[in-house]
């Protein structure tokens, strides 16, 4: 993070590393955690930090698009197979 907006890492109080949370998410990798300069001097952050990873985590999971399995993929197309020749008896 070498965003020049951004206050000193090693004076960053804990009212501004509130202030730019959203800014360290937005142009890191998802991992603030990670990032040492950020996190060393304040073990508050440090653990918010991590819960708001768990949360973000899990939050892209529920949202995880779920593939049919080739069972249903079968059934649908036996059942259009179905209709067609139901609805056109060549």
């Amino acid at each position: 993070m070498t965003n020049p907006e951004f206050p000193d890492f090693d004076t960053m109080t804990p009212a501004d590393f509130e202030n730019y949370l959203p800014d360290f998410f937005a142009n890191g990798d998802g991992h603030v955690s990670t990032d040492p300069r950020l996190l060393k001097n304040n073990p508050d952050c440090a653990a918010l930090v991590r819960d708001l990873e768990t949360i973000a985590e899990h939050a892209k999971s529920l949202f995880a698009p779920a593939e049919p399995s080739d069972a249903v993929w079968s059934n649908i197309q036996s059942k259009l197979k179905q209709g067609q020749t139901e609805e056109d008896p060549r």
